[in-house]
Formats: structure tokens, C-alpha cells, sequence
């Protein structure tokens, strides 16, 4: 393997000093946007929760793990581009037809995490395969998991000559390698290939088939909020839409945390205001100020809307402890209700634990600061939500003093295209599914209305982030349960009209 020198550009406390910062929930902090991933990290951690929403997972039985030896740069040809790094990929090859009968290849795109949580929880390949006889493939991104460049991630987010080749576009460059690599090793030529992703990740599938229809035939594109780049969607729209989501559940629970903001800052602001709101919600360690558990609320409230999952749907857990409190509870006694109500069997609460950032934040922190800038924020009474306006100035600074670079906050929809997108995408793009669960709050920046004859918009009013790519389960709702099958319909659909053209022409 191929090494470069490295050139640290910030010293190691400065960085895991900004990475607090930048992953913090904080309303006053212009980086500040909800977490784009299939399953929120919380979730994940929370095993008896994570147990609850899947209780099933995919056997490791078959899969086998395999690494490529994946190109630095793919758009360049200086020295350092050509080279290398391994990057993981993972098949499950138990009922592919085989490359003889042209059976399909699914392909996973891995997003902002390793891809070994992808087997456990991704369930939409795994339960569509038998009937397909699709191959299985997931593809790590780069720089998270074990397709990280020559070091770890933290050191390579801090070297200026590696963090460069951390973008979307090499990104979908090495799946496009990975799949005519494996095409080619297993004389699949013909088989066709359905790319999947989710969140981030789902953005990737639909600018993967844009960029790379001779390779792609179709993609499904669950939860991927495309249009909230530039101002093509209003700053507010998520946290409009989880407000919406919290007010059609409960009025009152609305109301509650509407107006708990203020009131946890004038309980701070008493002489020993701080020592009473750590002991009234539980927290593990003393308070430094109002603003570490308005974060944690705030974050709190974000992670229920987005990830409201059957069967437990946690804004209705939140406004049932909220709305169940004993008459007479006073507002902050009725939020720590709604609290404990999501987060049952809690000896204390961990407010800070956004202070200790992930492999997925640390990457994800760099990834907002260059490329993916979505204008996300909230003005005054707008929202149940304090008022936090997003500020590209103070973005850029902030990102400048990070990492010594501004972020380039137009060039996804320069390079992917956004604007006037029914316009445009109608004359040259085909076979993109964007699904989406209209509960989710990065729905208002996704596609929910078809472009033209393919590319298709497949929605339900009680869906959440990415829920029809999970694995499916028994106690799934009908709705759900039509979605699902609405996609495969349609990828179908995609399969035999191209195994015709390809009859046709052979």
C-alpha cells in the first residue's frame, strides 16, 4: 500500500476541540444540522429499543467479506492520485441465479458509517434477493469502517493532503470501479444492477444512476433529501415538519415544549438555577449552562421525529410521558416525563454525550464543511423549537478556522444539478425511485412527486427516515407493507423491460 507524507494541519486538540463543537446539537451553532443516517446512533446503542424495532436481523451466515484495491484519486494524474487503499465490500451470494441466467446485482451504497451496521439493519436486499436471484453487495464509502486511506480517520480528516479525496464524487467513483471489477470477475456482463441507498446514502444512489446509468440500470433512493441545498428548500422545513409531527400527535405536548425553552433559561439564571435543573432531569454530571440541555432536548425531539418507527413511534412515547404527568406538574416536570417515557430505566442522563464525537461525526464534520452544506436552521416562533437561523458567514468561518478551507456550499447542486429539478431531469434521467416517509422531517427537502414516467416518487404519510429499506417484520403496518412492495413492482418492471432490450439485441 501506498503512503503519502503527511502534513498535519491543526494540532490534535484543536481539532477534537472544533469536532465538539461541530457535532454538538447546539441551536446557536451554524453547523448545527439533524444527523443524516439510516439509523440515528442513539437508536443503535439502545439495545433494548434496537431489539424492539428489529427483531429480526440478517444471518451473517453467508456473507463474505472481500477487500479492492480502490484508486486515491480517480479525477486526476498527479503522482499521489495513483495511489491506493483497501476498500471493504461484503457479498451475500445465497440466491443469486448466477451469472448464466443474468440474475441481478444489488448494491448497497455505504454512507457516513462502517458498513458492518448496513448487514444488521438493512433489510430491503436481503428480503427482496430470493425473489430477484440477486447477488448481495455492500460497498463501504471511503474513509469510514476499513476503507480508510493510510491511517485512522481522525488523523486523516487532520491531514490537508489526504481529507481532500473525502467527497461525494470519489465516493460514487469507487462504486462504479468496485462494480465493473466484480461484473468482470464473475463473467456477469449482462446482469443488471440496482443501486440502494439510504439518508446520505440515498443521495448517492440517485446521483449514482445520474452520473453512471452504463453501469446502473435502476435506483432506490430512500430518504435522501436532494433539494436541500442552495434555497431550494426553505431553511425551516425540517424543523417545521417535526413540529408538525409533534402537534398532530398532541396539541398540548406542542404547546409544553414550545414554551419549556424559556423556562429552563430562567430557572438557570437563578442563583443556583443550574444545581436544580441537573437534579430535576437527572444528569449525570453538573450542568455547565441551560444551553448543554437544550441541546440534548433539542436533539432529542429531532431523533423522534425522524426515526418515528412503528411500533414504538417516539414522539408519541415523548407526548405520552409529556401529556401523563400528574395534574399540577409544572412544564419542566412534564418535559423530564416525556423523557423518561423514550428513555426509560435511566439512572441518570447523559446531556453531554455529543462531547465524545463518533468515527460517523468526525468524517460527517469534514463532509459538511466541504461539500454537503445543507442550509438548515430556524427563525423566531416559526417552530416549537428556539430560534437558531442558519448563518452561511458564520458557517464558513466557522469551517475555515477547522480546517483552514471554506466549504463550497453550491457545488452539489452544480455538480449534481437541484434546481428547476422536474425541468431538467425529466429529458435525460431514468429508473430513480425516491422514497419517502412524510413524517420524517428531511422529507421537505426530498422528491415527492414523479419527474416523469420512471422517475418515481413513492411516499407514505406515517413513514419515517428511510423505514422501507429496514428489515421487514410481522408486525409492520399494511401501509408500509404497500410501499414495499410498490418498489419492487417497479424495479421489476425495470428488469424485464431491460432483459427484452437486451434479447432484442443479441
Amino acid at each position: 500500500m501506498n503512503s503519502l507524507t503527511l502534513t498535519l494541519s491543526l494540532p490534535l486538540q484543536l481539532l477534537s476541540l472544533s469536532l465538539i463543537i461541530l457535532s454538538t446539537s447546539s441551536s446557536a451553532s451554524p453547523h448545527k444540522i439533524p444527523r443524516l443516517s439510516v439509523l440515528h446512533e442513539t437508536i443503535i446503542r439502545d439495545q433494548s429499543y434496537y431489539n424492539t424495532i428489529f427483531s429480526a436481523s440478517a444471518s451473517s451466515e453467508h456473507l463474505e467479506t472481500f477487500f479492492y484495491t480502490q484508486t486515491l484519486d480517480h479525477f486526476n494524474y498527479k503522482p499521489e492520485s495513483y495511489a491506493t487503499f483497501q476498500q471493504r465490500y461484503v457479498i451475500n451470494s445465497k440466491y443469486w441465479g448466477g451469472a448464466n441466467e443474468n440474475a441481478p446485482i444489488f448494491v448497497y451504497l455505504g454512507a457516513e458509517a462502517a458498513i458492518d451496521g448496513d448487514l444488521s439493519f438493512i433489510g430491503f436486499l436481503p428480503d427482496n434477493a430470493p425473489h430477484f436471484k440477486a447477488l448481495q453487495v455492500y460497498i463501504e464509502h471511503r474513509f469510514y469502517g476499513q476503507s480508510i486511506p493510510f491511517m485512522s480517520l481522525e488523523e486523516a480528516v487532520k491531514n490537508e493532503s489526504i481529507r481532500g479525496y473525502f467527497n461525494s464524487a470519489q465516493a460514487i467513483a469507487d462504486y462504479a470501479e468496485v462494480i465493473i471489477y466484480l461484473k468482470k470477475k464473475l463473467s456477469a456482463r449482462d446482469s443488471p444492477v440496482i443501486v440502494v441507498g439510504g439518508s446520505y446514502g440515498g443521495m448517492l444512489a440517485s446521483w449514482f444512476r445520474l452520473k453512471y446509468p452504463h453501469i446502473a440500470l435502476g435506483a432506490l433512493a430512500s430518504s435522501a433529501p436532494i433539494l436541500y441545498f442552495d434555497d431550494i428548500t426553505p431553511e425551516n422545513g425540517y424543523y417545521s415538519l417535526a413540529t408538525k409531527d409533534f402537534k398532530e400527535v398532541s396539541e398540548t405536548c406542542y404547546e409544553t415544549i414550545r414554551k419549556s425553552w424559556s423556562e429552563i433559561d430562567r430557572v438557570a439564571s437563578n442563583p443556583h438555577g443550574l444545581s436544580i435543573l441537573s437534579k430535576k432531569f437527572k444528569t449525570c454530571s453538573h450542568l455547565n449552562n441551560s444551553q448543554e440541555l437544550k441541546d440534548y432536548l433539542d436533539t432529542m425531539y429531532a431523533v423522534a421525529a425522524q426515526y418515528d418507527h412503528p411500533p414504538l413511534y417516539p414522539v408519541t412515547q415523548v407526548c405520552g410521558g409529556i401529556d401523563g404527568a400528574n395534574e399540577g406538574t409544572d412544564i419542566l416536570g412534564r418535559i423530564f416525563a416525556g423523557l423518561v417515557a423514550y428513555r426509560p430505566n435511566r439512572t441518570c442522563y447523559h446531556v453531554d454525550e455529543n462531547n465524545f464525537p463518533s468515527e460517523t461525526e468526525i468524517g460527517w464534520s469534514w463532509q459538511r464543511c466541504s461539500e454537503m452544506v445543507l442550509p438548515i436552521g430556524r427563525g423566531i416562533d416559526d417552530t416549537m423549537f428556539p430560534p437558531a437561523p442558519f448563518n452561511l458567514t458564520q458557517y464558513i468561518m466557522n469551517c475555515r478556522r477547522l480546517y483552514g478551507v471554506p466549504p463550497r456550499p453550491h457545488w452539489v447542486t452544480t455538480y449534481y444539478g437541484g434546481h428547476d429539478i422536474k425541468l431538467v431531469l425529466h429529458r435525460f434521467a431514468s429508473n430513480i425511485i425516491f422514497s419517502n416517509g412524510l413524517r420524517d422531517p428531511y422529507s421537505s427537502g426530498g422528491v415527492l412527486e414523479d419527474l416523469s414516467d420512471t422517475l418515481l416518487a413513492v411516499h407514505t404519510t406515517k413513514g419515517s427516515h428511510c423505514l422501507d429499506i429496514l428489515m421487514a417484520k410481522k408486525t409492520d403496518p399494511q401501509w408500509l407493507i404497500k410501499q414495499r412492495k410498490v418498489e419492487v413492482k417497479i424495479i421489476d418492471g425495470w428488469i424485464r423491460k431491460y432483459y427484452a432490450d437486451l434479447l432484442a439485441l443479441t
